[in-house]
């Protein structure tokens, strides 16, 4: 895939506007859109229909911190992907563990509000996590040797993703 933020025109940036995002998008997608180009030769409407899918996509990237920092970090010359990146610190692992085996007791209890308290204070953590990350991006922008920094960050955000996503799937199942 082409580098989301050329794609779409924006400064490469981890703290990025969502709200002018949307609307870059948006004012893209009007442009390219398949009904402006009706009438146009079947090249120049297959050419806008993938630059309309590439511009879908980058968007899609650039609205998920988790992608838009993976891209961020391409861009740097780094290696991303949980497979590449360096091992999350035992700390972390061992934090992580505690709070999925409360949150494993309460869902078994059915106790929602238990849930709901253990996915506040993760969402807490994670804007946190967020802001830790907006910065090692923001230090990487004036040393680029620091852009690997980034990524046990990013790695810590993806727990904390995955635990949100747990949480949100309780509460669907056990809200009334």
């Amino acid at each position: 895939m082409a580098d989301p933020f050329e794609t779409l025109g924006v400064d490469p940036r981890f703290d990025l506007d969502l709200r002018a995002l949307e609307q870059r998008h948006r004012d893209l997608s009007k442009a390219l859109h398949p009904d402006r180009y009706s009438g146009a030769p079947a090249q120049e409407r297959r050419l806008s229909l993938g630059r309309a899918i590439d511009v879908n996509e980058a968007f899609r990237v650039l609205r998920d911190p988790i992608r838009r920092a993976e891209a961020l970090l391409r861009r740097g010359g780094a290696k991303v992907g949980e497979t590449v990146e360096p091992a999350a610190p035992p700390a972390l692992l061992m934090e992580i563990m505690e709070v999925r085996e409360e949150l494993s007791d309460a869902a078994r209890a059915k106790d929602l509000p238990s849930i709901l308290r253990l996915g506040a204070a993760m969402t807490a953590r994670q804007e946190a996590t967020l802001k830790k990350l907006a910065q090692a991006f923001a230090d990487a922008a004036t040393e680029p040797g620091k852009i690997s920094d980034a990524l046990p960050i990013l790695g810590e955000l993806r727990y904390v993703r995955r635990f949100l996503d747990e949480v949100s799937a309780l509460e669907e199942e056990l809200s009334p």
